[in-house]
């Protein structure tokens, strides 16, 4: 019998209340809400320039490069938030996130300030030839958002494993509330010009939040034991045992993106489609991000507290796609799209559509969410590897021929494709968890105990 379910069913349990677990878990939720309403934000502000789909469309795709980098920055949260424990394992995460951050800047600047931004942008990413310039100048300001964005990460990981997930909340209001006011001073001021616009505010964001991160985190860094003796980690070397399959994960993740917007590339109006995409996903995710930190409930509460964070799960899973429904179904989406985004004629209506396949993704993820939150709880995470593996291949073949053989469909093969290559991840999960006796009957049938 797997270590797990012996913890389930053997050990002295003790339950903690629904409350205790919502205390934890809203505020993660509320931040990462926040996050992708700083995004649609910023799309609607670039919604107000002269040109919205061309400016809408390189700030996307120059997006999509930040994110390729930015995905293995993130996942120094989960890492931190696992391993640290003392100021012994966090000088060590320390030196980890430096080496990371000193790589992707420097392979950035590699990319912002060299032809290889044409042939990116140009062949790898599928932009128009019209708008390489000023998707280039675009990520020269978004790769300084990455440093911000790394050492955010490092000490949210921190506050989060002292269960002060407020903070985040408390960054991410403050961060929303500047972005707000610089995004009404460029509309007031008539000067959305371009995707630059959409950088500027992003890096004052980040910089904000990060500011408030670094503050808390380093009081609770203050606070830690200099060395606790059966702590494991007392270098880099263990962190990046861990760290190191999250990296290959995220690679495979990140080139998703690009591959979807190559292939939109290749419908039938091809830049409404990586707009009315950009729009869709943005809103997409400001539904799905509230549910983004379920595997971190997991990390922190599933070893003595397993029964408690399955119900909580199951009673949460289905309000992502309820709430999608909602939005993509009722009169709340048209009116978000053409009162809030600013939208109208072609660009309002593809946003809606694909809002509407954006469900089964919605449907998927939470379970997804919480297989991987088992995955690194127990060390598994070299097997995320191989089910971003299987994501991605479901989403090339997907887009691919979605692309060839119906490109009238426009954006709306983005957000199939990405529903499909969620729902073959969160299958390779489940059979990974199920081969080692991690089988959701029995942890459910032990749920009921």
């Amino acid at each position: 019998m797997n270590l797990m379910l012996k913890q389930v069913l053997f050990s002295n349990y003790r339950s903690i209340s629904f409350k205790e677990l919502a205390f934890f878990f809203l505020p993660l939720g509320f931040s990462s809400l926040l996050v992708n309403l700083s995004h649609i934000l910023i799309n609607a502000t670039l919604a107000r320039s002269p040109y919205p789909e061309a400016t809408i469309a390189s700030y996307a795709v120059a997006m999509s490069l930040f994110g390729l980098f930015e995905k293995p920055v993130v996942l120094l949260r989960q890492t931190c938030s696992a391993l640290v424990r003392d100021r012994i394992s966090f000088a060590a995460m320390s030196k980890v996130t430096a080496y990371t951050l000193a790589a992707i800047f420097l392979l950035s600047l590699l990319i912002a300030y060299s032809p290889l931004s044409e042939w990116i942008f140009r062949y790898g990413f599928g932009a128009e030839e019209a708008l390489v310039n000023q998707t280039t100048a675009i990520y020269q300001i978004l790769m300084f958002v990455t440093i911000f964005s790394g050492l955010r990460c490092l000490f949210h990981g921190i506050i989060i494993y002292n269960r002060l997930t407020k903070w985040l909340t408390v960054g991410m209001v403050i961060r929303l509330i500047v972005m707000g006011m610089v995004a009404l001073f460029f509309i007031a001021t008539e000067h959305v010009h371009d995707g630059r616009v959409g950088a500027i505010i992003f890096l004052i964001g980040m910089f904000i939040e990060c500011s408030v991160a670094v503050w808390e985190g380093f009081r609770l860094r203050k606070a830690m034991p200099e060395e606790i003796p059966d702590h494991p980690v007392h270098s880099v070397r263990p962190i990046f045992t861990f760290y190191r399959p999250l990296i290959f994960a995220s690679i495979i993740a990140v080139l998703i993106s690009p591959i979807i917007h190559a292939f939109l590339g290749w419908t039938d109006e091809a830049v409404s489609a990586l707009a009315s995409f950009a729009i869709a996903s943005n809103v997409s995710n400001m539904v799905l991000s509230f549910f983004t930190y379920g595997h971190q409930t997991v990390l922190n509460f599933y070893k003595q507290h397993p029964r408690d964070v399955i119900r909580f799960t199951a009673m949460i899973s289905l309000l992502p796609a309820l709430l999608l429904a909602a939005v993509s179904f009722t009169p709340v989406g048209p009116w978000f799209l053409t009162t809030i985004m600013g939208l109208s004629g072609e660009l309002h209506s593809q946003s809606l559509l694909i809002l509407r396949i954006y469900i089964l993704f919605a449907l998927v993820f939470p379970w997804l969410d919480f297989c991987n939150g088992l995955l690194m709880l127990n060390g598994l995470t070299r097997i995320m590897a191989y089910s971003q593996l299987a994501n991605f291949t479901v989403v090339l073949v997907s887009a691919f021929s979605l692309a060839l053989w119906q490109p009238e469909w426009n954006g709306m093969i983005g957000a199939l494709a990405l529903s499909l290559g969620v729902l073959a991840e969160f299958a390779v999960d489940s059979i990974a968890l199920n081969r080692k006796g991690n089988k959701f009957a029995g942890i459910k049938r032990s749920a009921h105990g």
